[in-house]
């Protein structure tokens, strides 16, 4: 494994700013007749608040004292931050509620991220689901609040022209903009939850069908394919989608591509772990990164993993995603750490290519904050 000894960047930005793209992966690949959106999401966003710090769960009948604390946009704005982040032209379609907390996550995602809204819309009296994240001994406990989205939540029937989406698959749930989406050339990538009805059965996921590629993790992975180990797993769910990849979480990532036959396992990032909140999301953004700018699959595989390493150093799960200016700090500092290994060395060195020594000088980037809503010095 290769250890990571550089810190994220601090520092939220000023309402109303734009982050400027210092690196655009896509860059050598875009054509005038190119879709306007590299990936078009769509779902809900809610305002997370997660506490870090704690020595141990909640225990009943007890008041615990959280050491960090902050609040930002979660749901699928964690997916939406971090592709816009990693320079890739974001679509997002959502319902956003009609609160301050709806104010402050539109404002965040559009302003500060420079994602497109045009699909969504602020739904008048309909509250902002709310979840609470509480991280501890590595891991997490979350307490959400939320009533029905409204009927009209957007999930439009003719998604815009995009070169690939991301689409949340659940059991016995059917999107209909997801096949048409997949019929005009748009690469679907398929993401999955915890299957509540413990049926664990891929024939109730109807929209698998329409995916490049499907990213579950190890359990389930397994789950799905009664394999009795993810990489096993990986390699049964190749007979139903061209590009299976399973993390693994401490260990990494494995993928297979039916394609081409190619497999690919790359080891996990060392790093010191304040909030995994959202770390999926990221790899899942970084994966998609790599995939449409036409990397090796080994490549995309660890730099997915990389994002997601560099995201919970941070609160939050869509302000915790890493920026290019990170990535580079990254791989700037991790080359000089003693007896660090050559061989890991090697495996993120297509990152030479993509970093400059512009992007040592860090930007600012919006992280999660205590509260909502403090008044701005002039």
């Amino acid at each position: 494994m290769i250890a990571s000894t550089a810190p994220a960047g601090k520092g939220p930005a000023g309402k109303g700013s734009h982050r400027q793209t210092q690196v655009d992966p896509l860059a050598p690949l875009r054509a005038p007749d190119d879709p306007p959106w590299d990936v078009y999401l769509t779902g809900t966003v809610f305002l997370d608040i997660i506490f870090t710090g704690l020595d141990s769960a909640p225990v009943r009948g007890t008041e615990s004292w959280a050491r960090g604390m902050g609040s930002s946009p979660g749901g699928v704005a964690n997916m939406a931050t971090a592709l816009a982040r990693l320079g890739l032209r974001t679509s997002l379609a959502a319902a956003f509620g009609d609160d301050h907390y709806g104010d402050y996550c539109w404002d965040a995602l559009e302003h500060g991220e420079g994602i497109d809204l045009s699909p969504s819309r602020t739904v008048p009296g309909w509250h902002s689901p709310v979840t609470v994240s509480m991280a501890y001994e590595g891991e997490r406990t979350m307490v959400s609040h939320g009533h029905e989205p409204p009927p009209e939540e957007p999930a439009p029937e003719c998604p815009p022209r995009a070169r690939a989406a991301v689409a949340s698959l659940a059991p016995g749930v059917s999107a209909p903009w997801i096949a048409q989406a997949a019929s005009k050339g748009t690469r679907v990538f398929g993401d999955v939850g915890w299957d509540d009805t413990g049926a664990w059965d891929l024939a109730a996921l109807p929209d698998l069908r329409h995916c490049e590629a499907f990213l579950p993790n190890a359990e389930e992975a397994m789950r799905y394919t009664r394999a009795d180990c993810p990489r096993a797993a990986a390699h049964a769910l190749t007979e139903y989608v061209p590009l299976a990849v399973v993390t693994l979480g401490a260990d990494g990532a494995y993928a297979v591509d039916r394609r081409t036959g190619e497999t690919a396992e790359v080891p996990a990032i060392e790093v010191e772990a304040l909030d995994p909140t959202g770390a999926g999301d990221v790899f899942v953004a970084g994966f998609v990164t790599g995939t449409l700018a036409d990397w090796p699959l080994a490549d995309r595989l660890a730099f997915a993993g990389l994002t997601a390493a560099l995201s919970v150093q941070e609160f939050g799960g869509s302000l915790s995603a890493p920026g290019w200016s990170e990535i580079a700090a990254w791989w700037r500092k991790v080359q000089s750490v003693e007896g660090q290994s050559a061989a890991a060395l090697e495996r993120y060195g297509f990152l030479a290519d993509l970093v400059s020594e512009e992007l040592v000088r860090p930007w600012p980037l919006r992280r999660a904050v205590p509260t909502i809503g403090f008044r701005r010095s002039a």
